[in-house]
């Protein structure tokens, strides 16, 4: 069963995007390291993200926050994770 507490990041990508498949496997190399899930949503199944994020793909969010687009900002994504985790409850 998955761990309810777990992180969950979510990337928006397109299908045949070479640089959703780099963010794809930047964030798998660091995934056991920072102990994320990784939830992959592919825009064109939906208009509404169509709408929202047209070619700027892939998108990384996490807790409905924007953390980088195009390419991986690790540093951003630490960053992040550690204030979210600052911010859990034990």
């Amino acid at each position: 069963p998955a761990d309810p507490l777990m992180r969950q990041l979510t990337v928006y990508v397109r299908h045949g995007c070479h640089l959703c498949s780099d963010m794809k496997q930047a964030l798998e190399r660091l995934r056991a390291e920072l102990d994320f899930r990784i939830n992959t949503v592919d825009i064109d199944g939906d208009p509404e993200l169509v709408r929202r994020y047209t070619t700027r793909v892939p998108v990384l969010v996490a807790d409905g926050v924007e953390i980088c687009y195009y390419f991986l900002e690790e540093s951003r994504l630490r960053q992040h994770l550690a204030e979210s985790a600052d911010s859990r409850p034990d």
